[in-house]
């Protein structure tokens, strides 16, 4: 496995829309996505372009969703993930396992249409750290 460039940094928030305005109003972001959910993940989310990778805002969608329990010990939000590319995310997963990290489920389809894994924060110094496979049309 070849660690891949970051994509994204994921930051929970009890409010995508007052993210917004805190990312557009105070930090002057102009590209900001059109916010859409993510049933399979329970999260609401919306990509704020930066000139060198993304901030992925996530809010839940409900209480069965792991951004909620995030929140419940981060009631104001925070990071929640980093995301970097990796070529083949089977490839990743085997590696990472047998490496003895803690691979959080199967390879799933993420907020940017590929799939995805997560490595447990206890692996990987207190970070939760999220593989995602390059997308084809990439960079």
């Amino acid at each position: 496995m070849t660690l891949g460039r970051l994509n994204h940094v994921g930051v929970a928030t009890p409010s995508i829309e007052k993210s917004i305005a805190v990312y557009r109003d105070f930090l002057g972001a102009t590209e900001i996505g059109e916010p859409f959910d993510v049933p399979a993940q329970k999260v609401r989310v919306c990509f704020v372009d930066t000139p060198n990778s993304q901030i992925e805002l996530l809010e839940p969608l409900g209480e069965g969703s792991p951004i909620a329990k995030f929140l419940e010990k981060n009631p104001a939000g925070g990071q929640h993930h980093v995301c970097f590319e990796v070529p083949d995310i089977r490839a990743a997963t085997a590696e990472m396992a047998a490496k003895g990290a803690r691979v959080l489920g199967e390879p799933r389809i993420g907020a940017h249409g590929t799939p995805v894994i997560f490595l447990h924060p206890k692996d990987t110094g207190g970070v939760l750290v999220e593989l995602m496979e390059s997308p084809q049309d990439a960079h």
